[in-house]
């Protein structure tokens, strides 16, 4: 009798060990968020004892994926139309919160001399093309996939404004990130490329490059939203509150994000 009571015990137990370990969500993060998330994954971890598993990747990859019912359980996009949009379809808990507005920035090698000034950022678009027109060279110019990556659509939008974007064509290399497209912007056949504030920051990078703002009104605002995916488990909805929280704030500020007033992330809107 003894044994058999050991044997059923045995049994609960490992029906219940799994529900204890299952507890260690998938984070789907847009990949501007590699080191600043990364970072704070790691202070949360640190300050509660819970894991966390981060994927970054495109924004719009990612809202396609959880639409076909991929596991994520928490999703910070990069553009809150994404999120917008899975709330409409009733797969997230809610609308979600704006969590930062991202901004961008031309990015290329340290050291090449020849950054461009602040009032004309995008000096090194123009330079390349000059030069593939006279036919010395082939200078590419590195974003992220506009079809599904918010800052490539923020890439094509400040090189239209600056009268640019058809005249690059040919010199175009596009990232299926926007951290793929900044690795691409520092390779030796690249003038540079445009990519996020948040990786020009991060100490991976900031070492070895330079970099220059765009101005705002160049394209329309990186307005940032995450969300709980419909059926999220309890670490995935405390970090989420957590990343609400002063000390979450203050790692995406150093990271070169602009934090939405208290209000609008109280209240689930756009700042």
């Amino acid at each position: 009798m003894r044994t058999g009571w050991r044997i059923a015990l045995l049994g609960l137990l490992s029906m219940l060990m799994p529900a204890v370990h299952a507890d260690v969500p998938t984070v789907a993060a847009a990949s501007d968020l590699q080191f600043a998330l990364t970072d704070a994954a790691q202070r949360f971890q640190d300050e509660t004892g819970r894991e966390l598993r981060l994927n970054f990747g495109s924004s719009g990859n990612f809202r396609r994926q959880i639409g076909q019912g991929a596991p994520f359980e928490l999703y910070l996009s990069a553009d809150e139309a994404y999120v917008h949009a899975l709330h409409e379809e009733g797969l997230t808990e809610d609308a979600g919160v704006v969590y930062a507005i991202g901004r961008l920035v031309w990015l290329q090698r340290a050291g090449r001399d020849d950054l461009p000034e602040a009032g004309d950022p995008l000096a090194g678009v123009r330079e390349a093309i000059k030069t593939h027109q006279q036919g010395q060279d082939r200078p590419r110019i590195a974003l992220a996939n506009p079809e599904h990556a918010p800052y490539g659509v923020a890439a094509r939008q400040a090189m239209r404004h600056a009268g640019l974007w058809d005249a690059t064509a040919e010199l175009r290399i596009l990232g299926e990130n926007v951290s793929q497209a900044g690795q691409f912007a520092l390779s030796a056949d690249a003038r540079g490329g445009l990519v996020a504030y948040s990786l020009a920051r991060a100490l991976a990078l900031a070492e070895r490059t330079d970099h220059v703002l765009i101005p705002e009104a160049w394209h329309e605002p990186l307005v940032q939203r995450m969300v709980l995916i419909e059926g999220a488990g309890g670490t995935a909805r405390a970090f989420y509150n957590w990343l609400q929280q002063d000390e979450a704030r203050q790692i995406l500020s150093r990271y070169g994000f602009t934090l939405p007033t208290d209000a609008s992330l109280a209240e689930g809107r756009s700042p």
